[in-house]
């Protein structure tokens, strides 16, 4: 950070993005109740922003790669402060489904923001430096529930405000000081914005298709388990309180900062890459089997709290392992559709969750579970020697 100033702006950013969605995450379900949701209803609120993301992040990663990337964070962060004010002043529920929409549409900030470390960063320094904004969003994600916790006894949109404006922070921030990082302007091919025959390529890719497989199926298990199955287990199996389940995130949050701060770098030169991230992915399938079995609070701490450890490495090196086995020049379209493809496992997931949870309530974790093991097995065909895939982008 000390001798990469764009780093350090990205680092910001990325802190003050996800201390807006760190405010939200706690309410959103509440504050939709207010409106009339119904659950089903819910789920598809919040389903719309991932169909939304899913489509738009490759056309917005694609577009940075033609144009630059600072005008498309400008674009996508504003996108997202835009649709936090909406749902702060939301008439109806309309409102929600369109301010989550928009969201979505404009949620190319995370693989833009990749894309600019994969610019100004060197190889063998990229998985520290995607360390360092895995770091940072962890560190929004701890403090944005308590500012939120602190802040809605003034008013139920009043967080939302709060998360518009700090959003609004990191406009600034990307107008003033971040520079354009991309230098191959122009240089990608020409084609459509959004192909999904290409996409559907893109999977069985000799470099980068393995990986795109695997950060699917990890975000699928991962919604699976932790978006749907976490807190149905935790209220009505441990019976804890909400506040409980609020210390639990936070705790969650500290440790992924802790070990994307500390334990990806060292992971890596330790273990070299690839098997580091072959070992995380296996910890995290362990810590869903710990889950499983669970059935005292202690117990679930522990295996929480070692799968907020390994499940930092494991989420930081699939960007990094990404951005070694494509060209200089694609770095953007890679981030762009690295992210759709965990948009659709973060669609899926929940709706997995939600039907074996229904035969018993710690299941989303058993499957979670299975589907990290497959992640494991294929984790041995990643970063294969061969030549970048410039010719699929």
């Amino acid at each position: 950070m000390r001798n990469n100033k764009t780093l350090f702006i990205i680092a910001l950013i990325a802190v003050v993005n996800m201390l807006g969605y760190g405010i939200i995450i706690p309410i959103l379900y509440a504050y939709s109740k207010k409106f009339g949701l119904s659950d089903f209803q819910n789920g598809l609120l919040f389903a719309s922003y991932s169909i939304c993301q899913f489509i738009s992040t490759p056309v917005i990663g694609r577009l940075s790669d033609k144009y630059g990337r600072r005008p498309l964070l400008l674009i996508s962060i504003a996108g997202t402060a835009v649709s936090f004010f909406l749902m702060a002043f939301a008439p109806n529920a309309i409102f929600l489904f369109i301010a989550r929409m928009l969201d979505g549409l404009t949620a190319g900030n995370i693989p833009v923001a990749f894309a600019v470390i994969s610019d100004s960063t060197k190889p063998e320094d990229r998985a520290k430096a995607f360390g360092v904004i895995g770091a940072a969003f962890n560190f929004g994600f701890v403090f944005g529930p308590a500012i939120s916790a602190f802040t809605v006894i003034f008013g139920a949109g009043i967080p939302f405000l709060i998360a518009g404006i700090v959003t609004l922070i990191a406009v600034i921030l990307t107008a003033l000081y971040l520079p354009e990082t991309n230098k191959h302007m122009g240089e990608v091919r020409h084609g459509k914005l959004f192909d999904f025959p290409r996409m559907w390529h893109t999977l069985f890719d000799p470099n980068v298709g393995v990986t795109f497989v695997i950060s699917l199926i990890f975000f699928l298990a991962f919604s699976c388990a932790i978006i749907y199955g976490y807190q149905p287990f935790t209220l009505n199996i441990l019976h804890i309180a909400t506040s409980q389940n609020a210390i639990l995130f936070t705790m969650f949050g500290i440790v992924g900062l802790i070990s994307q701060t500390f334990l990806v770098q060292r992971a890596s030169k330790m273990f070299g890459m690839k098997k580091a991230f072959s070992l995380s992915i296996l910890f995290t399938a362990v810590s869903f089997v710990i889950m499983f079995l669970s059935r005292s609070l202690i117990t679930f701490v522990a295996a929480s709290l070692l799968l907020a450890l390994v499940n930092s490495v494991a989420q930081t090196l699939i960007p990094t392992i990404l951005s070694q086995e494509t060209d200089e020049k694609s770095q953007g379209t890679i981030m762009g559709l690295n992210t759709s493809y965990q948009s659709i496992g973060m669609i899926i997931g929940p709706i997995l969750g939600g039907i074996v949870a229904t035969v018993a309530i710690p299941l989303p974790f058993l499957v979670g579970a299975i589907l990290i093991l497959l992640c494991f097995a294929l984790s041995f065909r990643v970063l294969r020697p061969g030549v970048k895939a410039e010719s699929a982008f």
